[in-house]
Formats: structure tokens, sequence, C-alpha cells
């Protein structure tokens, strides 16, 4: 018996952890959380985030299968791989579009109504396929042609986090404009945990979008963006303020994020808040905090925004 054989301590009672008084407590807590939410009768059975991911992994290899899908494809054998891939993968985003629906239905769980909604929004989200991977190529080239370290496009591809965060975007924003908010949301989380980009899904985004580098950029929920728009990392693209109504809370589904015209570009740590115009062809500097429109054909520095904020204070 080797000496770390003798150090694995012996396996406790049964009664030690108290097994049975944790699992009626976590009831107690689980059953209190339903009553206040009016949901008792009908537990949530929410999609399920494992599931998603695979989904939006097998997703990426239907889109680009020579570099992101099975290694040992052959030409002759790409429509095939291509085809079971994507049958398989809408078979579970079925189910799980389901899954929300259910959750949000006012209506009988697995009625012929969810069901038909369901297999509607999957449909029509396949057929967006086509479209999404020409934005895709779009945001590849303007990555390559945006960053002088990049050796070739397939570089860009699999080795990029914004690559990466903005094929996630794309996806799911289509769920999310067919009506699956939730999973959409889901999809931009599990994207947000492996690139450290944070793309709401509701965001509206042009084409030939590149983020360089990436970690902690974030784009709010009614962010607008046009094309050939370009971010650095720790970009924030926010809300200025919270407004709420008469009993305190947060009003909802506001315009309360930047407008960001064609061929703008965002430098590091700049944060812009509010519903303001960035417009088109200007450049944000580094560490610049905005919170009012800028003309097409800006240059905003930090030493600029210094001086303005001392101008403010002097004024009468």
């Amino acid at each position: 018996m080797s000496k770390q054989d003798k150090e694995i301590p012996p396996a406790p009672q049964k009664e030690f952890f108290q097994i049975d008084t944790i699992v009626s407590d976590l009831r107690s807590l689980r059953v209190a959380s339903l009553e206040n939410r009016q949901r008792l009768e009908r537990p949530p059975k929410l999609p399920s985030r494992t599931i998603l991911a695979t989904i939006i992994d097998r997703l990426s290899a239907v889109l680009f299968p020579n570099r992101l899908g099975y290694l040992k494809l052959t030409d002759e054998d790409i429509d095939l791989y291509v085809k079971q891939t994507l049958e398989e993968t809408l078979r579970d985003l079925l189910t799980q579009v389901l899954r929300e629906l259910d959750y949000t239905a006012e209506h009988e769980t697995c009625s012929s109504i969810t069901t038909e909604k369901a297999s509607t929004i999957t449909h029509f989200f396949a057929k967006k396929l086509p479209n999404i991977r020409s934005l895709l190529d779009k945001d590849i080239c303007a990555a390559y042609e945006g960053d002088p370290a990049a050796q070739n496009v397939d570089e860009v591809l699999v080795c990029y986090p914004g690559v990466a965060a903005i094929m996630y975007y794309r996806l799911a924003h289509e769920l999310h404009s067919l009506g699956t908010p939730l999973i959409a949301r889901m999809i931009s989380e599990i994207a947000h945990s492996a690139t450290g980009i944070e793309i709401h899904p509701g965001a509206k985004i042009g084409a030939s979008f590149f983020i360089d580098h990436g970690t902690g950029v974030v784009i709010g929920e009614t962010t607008v963006i046009g094309k050939n728009v370009r971010l650095y990392q720790a970009v924030t693209l926010g809300a200025k303020r919270f407004p709420v109504d008469d009993n305190g809370a947060l009003v909802k589904n506001i315009l309360r994020h930047p407008i960001v015209e064609d061929d703008v570009v965002i430098y590091a740590n700049a944060t812009i808040l509010g519903r303001i115009t960035i417009g088109k062809g200007s450049t944000i500097g580094g560490n610049v905090w905005l919170t009012y429109s800028v003309p097409p054909g800006s240059s905003i520095s930090q030493a600029q925004m210094r001086n303005k904020s001392f101008d403010d204070d002097m004024e009468p």
C-alpha cells in the first residue's frame, strides 16, 4: 500500500453529512420560490445550457465544415457531413425551442400550438444559415484586413476570440429575432464565458464587424452598429441611466444604448453610454468616456474630454 493510499480518510458514516436534512431544507426553499412566482403547478423546465453549447459547436461546423468540422473530411464527404450534422442539430434545437415556448406559454404545456410554433421558428432559423455564413465571411475578412498580425483568414477563424463571439452573436441574434430570447441570451452567455466578450443578442450589428483582442467588450441590448466598425478590448457600449416607474421598478424595453454608424473605430477602454450617435467615419480614442453624440468624421481623444470637462466645470 502506497503512502498516498494510507492518507485517504475512512468513509464517514451515512448520517455524518445529514443528507436527508439538507434535501428537505432545499425542497422547502424550492417550493417557497415556486409559490412566490406562482409556478408551483408548473415548475420551469428550461432549455439546457449544455445542449445549447453542443448545438452551437455543431452549427459552427455546419457553417465552416473544412475548418471547424470533422478533420478527415474529403471534398466528396462534405455535403453529407453537413446534411447529417444539420439534421441532428435542428432536431435538438427544436426540442430546446419547445422548452422555451412551454416555459413562456399561457396555454397547456406541449400543446399543438406550441409545437407548431417551435417547428416554424426552427425552420426559419435553418433558412437563415446561408445568410449568417455570408455575414461571417465579411466579418472574418474585416478581421484579417484590420490586423497586421493576422497571417490568413483561416487563422482568424480558428484563433480570434472576437470572431468566435461574433459567430455566436449572429446565430443568437436570429433566434432572438424569431422569438426565443431566452435561448439567444443563453448562447450569448456561453460566448461570454468562452471569450470574455458580451454581446446582447438583441443588438443590431452590420456587416464587416471586427472586435480586436476582445476581452472585456460589452455591447448592450439596444445598441445599433453599422458596417465596417472596429472595436478594441474593454470597449463598453452601454446605458447611461435606468429610468424607473412610479413604483421604483426599472422600465424595460426602452432604447438606451448607442448608435454607432458605419466606418467607426473605437479604441481600447472607451466607454460610450446612452442613446447617442457616433457619426460615420469617427474615431473614438482609448479611455474616452462619452455621453453625447458626435458628428460624422469626429476624432475624440481623452485629452479633449478632459478639457471639455474642465471647461464645463468653469462655466458660471
